[in-house]
């Protein structure tokens, strides 16, 4: 039963010029993926979609094998299982980006864009959410029963809470936005802005940008303390997290006719998170191997279950005459 057994690792030395080699690395692909890969606005279509999720991953696997043989297996192991955990959470959430797009009609060929803009403001938000929360830990020891009883309260609301097609114009940050900044009710190509008036005000592309900007603060509220219980190497934390959201646009075009396929996901991401949760309060301990191993178990039981026992369709009703 060593396998069980929490293996202690020395910790990651990475140097500066290192943090500072990655982050340009991520800008560079980013640049090329709009500048040269999408540098015209277009709808994704599956095979493309297919294509660059395939290219993401394989990314991520290759990095994955480079921290095995850099930085020794329960770094690497970690890494994998933070990837799995962001990247299931992201799938979840990307519910809430078709109900953004469907409200305000983005068309298909902007949609990648905003995609693109929410990721370059997710990569910022993400490094110092990790960077605080892990300093916070460090620091004061409760913190992390505070991020645990989080997730185990995450958790729970997760489970017991319903769909729900909420309007994102009734949302307390559309109103502030719309209330302070002039907008026009329409898209002008994947410009921000345009002059109405003899004055420069926003269009409904801005709009929709900051919308996911907003939402991508309320997703990495919940899943930075997620991948900070498995654990708290800010290397290993931040870079599991940039691949996931790096992939996340292309998944989103793959996945977003299929979401409604998997309706056992979220009682599958609430296990997870409750798992972690309570980890967190150091009741027990596993090994690396074994945390991922559990959280693979999870995940693979409720796609399995979403494949076996799919969402029956709404019997249509009969008007009553």
């Amino acid at each position: 039963m060593n396998w069980l057994l929490a293996a202690d690792a020395p910790p990651i030395d990475v140097p500066t010029w290192f943090w500072e080699a990655f982050i340009g690395g991520v800008v560079v692909l980013l640049v090329l993926d709009m500048a040269v890969f999408h540098r015209k606005p277009h709808e994704v279509r599956t095979r493309e979609a297919v294509g660059w999720t395939i290219f993401w991953i394989g990314l991520a696997l290759a990095f994955n094998v480079w921290v095995w043989f850099e930085f020794g297996e329960k770094h690497a192991l970690d890494f994998f299982t933070a990837f799995v955990v962001e990247k299931s959470l992201s799938v979840d959430n990307l519910f809430v980006f078709l109900v953004i797009f469907q409200f305000f009609k983005v068309p298909p060929p902007l949609q990648h864009r905003v995609l693109f803009f929410g990721v370059l403001g997710a990569i910022v938000m993400r490094l110092v959410f990790i960077l605080v929360g892990i300093a916070l830990i460090t620091r004061f020891e409760w913190v992390m029963y505070v991020f645990g009883a989080f997730l185990v309260y995450t958790a729970f609301k997760l489970a017991v809470s319903k769909e729900e097609h909420a309007d994102p114009s009734t949302s307390w940050f559309v109103r502030l936005i719309q209330r302070w900044l002039p907008f026009v009710p329409e898209y002008h190509g994947s410009k921000f802005t345009v002059k109405k008036d003899g004055r420069r005000v926003g269009t409904l592309m801005l709009l929709v940008v900051l919308v996911v900007e907003a939402t991508d603060v309320a997703f990495a509220v919940d899943s930075i303390p997620a991948v900070i219980g498995i654990t708290q190497e800010r290397f290993i934390v931040f870079t599991s997290n940039i691949f996931a959201i790096l992939g996340l646009r292309s998944v989103y075009f793959l996945l977003a006719r299929f979401m409604s396929a998997f309706r056992y996901l979220k009682p599958g991401l609430a296990l997870v998170l409750g798992y972690v949760g309570v980890k967190m309060f150091g009741l027990f301990h596993v090994s690396s191997g074994a945390n991922l191993g559990i959280i693979c178990g999870i995940l693979a039981v409720a796609t399995i279950a979403s494949i076996l026992h799919p969402e029956k369709p709404a019997e249509p009703t009969t008007p009553v005459e």
